[in-house]
């Protein structure tokens, strides 16, 4: 249950060809920049909250390593997810060198526990470090290092609040199914890119990753135990609650 429409739905193709302004999808394109959001609005959201200072070292230090972290936008967005539901126990897919933790902490329950799996053990150095210069102490975190679709197996059902995916974009099916095992009935499940840089809803891109997101976004649809949506936060923030 989403409101996302998937690449093979034939109101996907009429939001690509549609050029009349009587269509409901030419009224959304033909209002862009007058009721809907322009590019430069989009950049005052994602700039609408201060960043963390820790967090912008933190996102620095991952470009050095060639991580992409969540964008400020969606760093805002995960801390607010995290609040709402008092979360207490957390799974990243996906480090981002330790930006999307401190968003995730700064909403989080003081007693929260973070467990990050990430296969690069630099980007778990500089999460590290960021954790640590804001002072969370090292009870509150596990940094596990490995391949996600090896540790994911190894963790408990239902025993989550929320998971957040942004990590090896081909598998992100995988990471879906196994979340969706993890999180409690309430529980979030929060996956980011998948709008892709604008490819996910282009059909003329079909490149191996792109598919790969499509296939995640239609599992998380399709799936009757999931309410979700689609928000263009950053490069895109699917959210679900499992019912």
């Amino acid at each position: 249950m989403a409101v996302i429409l998937g690449v093979g739905d034939p109101a996907f193709a009429r939001v690509r060809s549609v050029t009349t302004p009587d269509s409901p999808f030419g009224s959304l394109a033909s209002q862009t920049g007058a009721e809907y959001p322009t590019q430069d609005t989009w950049v005052y959201a994602e700039l609408f909250n201060e960043e963390n200072p820790a967090a912008t070292e933190a996102r620095q230090a991952g470009r050095q390593f060639g991580a992409t972290p969540v964008s400020r936008g969606a760093a805002s967005t995960l801390t607010v997810l995290a609040k709402a539901i008092n979360a207490r126990a957390v799974v990243e897919v996906g480090s981002g060198a330790g930006v999307s933790g401190l968003a995730l902490f700064a909403g989080m329950q003081p007693d929260g526990i973070l467990t990050s799996v990430d296969i690069e053990p630099e980007h778990q150095n500089a999460a590290r470090q960021a954790y640590r210069s804001v002072g969370i102490p090292s009870q509150r975190f596990r940094l596990i290092a490995g391949a996600a679709l090896n540790v994911l197996p190894k963790l408990s059902d239902g025993a989550y609040d929320l998971v957040l995916i942004d990590a090896d974009k081909l598998e992100y099916p995988e990471y879906v199914e196994q979340s969706f095992r993890l999180l409690r009935h309430g529980g979030l499940l929060v996956i980011d890119n998948t709008l892709w840089h604008n490819r996910t809803a282009d059909p003329g891109n079909n490149d191996d990753e792109t598919l790969a997101i499509r296939d995640a976004v239609q599992a998380v649809r399709e799936n009757e135990e999931l309410l979700s949506t689609l928000v263009p936060s950053g490069d895109g923030l699917l959210i679900a609650v499992k019912l």
